[in-house]
C-alpha cells in the first residue's frame, strides 16, 4: 500500500528540475511551490513544469486602422544597459528550458 506524500513529490520535482544556477536552494523551492500552485499555467498532464510542447494558442493582433497605440509607437534603440539586462533574462529562460532558440525559418 503506497501513500501519496506531497513533500516527497515536491522534493523529487526539485531534484529533477532544471533551475537557473544562480538561484539559491531557498529560491528554487519557493519557485517550485509557485509553479505547482499554478500548475495548469505551466504544465499539461504528466509533462514536467515548463516543458509544454504542442500546446497551440491563437493570438489576435489588431492591425486595422486606426492602429492600436502600441503599434503607433516609433521604434527605438534600447540602452546598452537595458539590452544586457534583457539578454541576461533571456539566457536565464534558455538555461531553465522555459524557452528554446529556434531558427528564422523554423515553424513553432
Amino acid at each position: 500500500m503506497s501513500t501519496h506524500d506531497p513533500l516527497e513529490e515536491l522534493l523529487n520535482e526539485f531534484r529533477e528540475g532544471q533551475f537557473c544556477t544562480s538561484l539559491t536552494s531557498k529560491q528554487k523551492l519557493r519557485l517550485l511551490k509557485i509553479l505547482r500552485k499554478n500548475r495548469p499555467a505551466f504544465a499539461i498532464g504528466d509533462v514536467p513544469l515548463g516543458k509544454i510542447r504542442g500546446h497551440d494558442i491563437e493570438l489576435y493582433i489588431d492591425v486595422e486602422i486606426p492602429y492600436p497605440p502600441i503599434l503607433k509607437r516609433p521604434l527605438y534603440q534600447e540602452s546598452l544597459e537595458t539590452r544586457k539586462e534583457i539578454e541576461h533574462h533571456i539566457n536565464g529562460l534558455l538555461d531553465m528550458d522555459v524557452i528554446r532558440k529556434i531558427g528564422h525559418n523554423e515553424i513553432v
